[in-house]
């Protein structure tokens, strides 16, 4: 199933946190470069709207190549996602049914690398931003609302996942966090 996640992990043998280290000894330099160039603020708009134009452009396009429904290309990624991050998560899945998925990851490997960095902000961007662009492969038959997360020192990442009903179509799949 990773195989829809290809162009995002680039060497889909090496783990998604592995992905994410080698990006981050990139990044936390350049963006460390540009806060001291252009002030924190300048700088942390700068990137961060890079890195969301980069994460919704890539995870549109991925989206689009999966045939079927909004909430099959949704089922899909977040599938696909949850095949690569699973060993990096710890989660409790508290309601999977047809209206709905709510699931509290109680630890998070992705929040606990950025923040030894102490640049949360960064990991919110490229790993917590991601589930935002992954939900909207789903249109207007997936929504997510995520009041807290780690990355940002809550103690769980609350997903909640509201699906459109389906008119007596089988479910094709709400993938949880596994």
């Amino acid at each position: 199933m990773t195989g829809v996640l290809d162009d995002y992990l680039v060497d889909p043998r090496r783990s998604l946190l592995d992905k994410t280290r080698i990006q981050a000894q990139v990044l936390v330099p350049v963006l460390r470069a540009l806060r001291a160039e252009l002030g924190k603020d300048q700088a942390d708009a700068i990137v961060r709207q890079a890195l969301r134009d980069w994460s919704k452009a890539l995870f549109a396009a991925i989206g689009e190549a999966i045939e079927g429904s909004p909430r099959h290309k949704w089922a899909t990624l977040q599938g696909a996602l949850n095949e690569v991050s699973a060993r990096e998560v710890e989660f409790e899945i508290k309601r999977h049914d047809e209206e709905a998925l709510d699931i509290d990851v109680t630890r998070c490997r992705f929040a606990e690398f950025f923040r030894a960095l102490d640049e949360p902000e960064l990991g919110a961007l490229l790993i917590c931003e991601t589930d935002v662009d992954i939900a909207s492969a789903g249109g207007d038959e997936v929504s997510l609302e995520r009041a807290q997360t780690i990355m940002h020192g809550a103690p769980s990442c609350t997903f909640r996942y509201k699906f459109a009903p389906r008119h007596g179509l089988p479910d094709r799949g709400c993938p949880a966090r596994s």
